[in-house]
């Protein structure tokens, strides 16, 4: 008799957790249990800066090949870019000893001058067909990663950018 509850419960514990592994599989993958660990929110479709002529204004020594980029783009650069431009560059800062792997960048359509208290600041010229306004994440090879909001909290793009740098094998 004690053979046959040993057995059963065997089935039973095995039955159990195929079901359960079959069940979060299917939650999985219909995307009602979980999300992505991501802040941001993915470029799609994916879009590269030579898609809209991404240039750098001032081709100086500020400008490094292949680096990531965090790039805010903007109408006018007021008080909503001021503040965005003010975090990313302490954003930079915390990134510590990977901050070299990472450049900053700024295109405003309307002709604006660059920010006297932004150092490194690489001016981007606007070209037509430039996406929207808002913050994003440029990986070496020139493709748009992440997109955030202007006002986003600087924390949620530091976490981001700090996972790509850390899985990254091309920058």
């Amino acid at each position: 008799m004690s053979g046959r509850l040993q057995l059963i419960a065997i089935v039973l514990i095995s039955v159990l957790s195929l079901g359960g592994s079959y069940l979060m599989f299917f939650v999985a993958k219909g995307g009602s249990g979980w999300g992505t660990t991501n802040n941001g929110e993915f470029v799609i479709p994916a879009v590269n800066v030579t898609d809209f002529g991404w240039q750098p204004t001032d081709a100086t020594e500020k400008v490094k090949p292949q680096m990531w980029w965090l790039w805010v783009r903007a109408e006018q650069c007021r008080e909503v870019c001021a503040e965005a431009l003010k975090n990313l560059q302490a954003t930079h800062i915390l990134m510590n000893r990977e901050m070299e792997r990472v450049q900053r960048a700024l295109t405003t359509e309307l002709a604006a001058a660059m920010p006297a208290n932004q150092p490194n600041l690489v001016s981007i010229a606007w070209a037509a067909g430039m996406p929207g306004e808002g913050i994003y994440i440029i990986d070496p090879l020139g493709n748009l990663v992440f997109r955030y909001a202007i006002t986003t909290d600087p924390e949620l793009v530091l976490k981001d950018l700090k996972r790509l740098l850390k899985v990254s094998q091309i920058g």
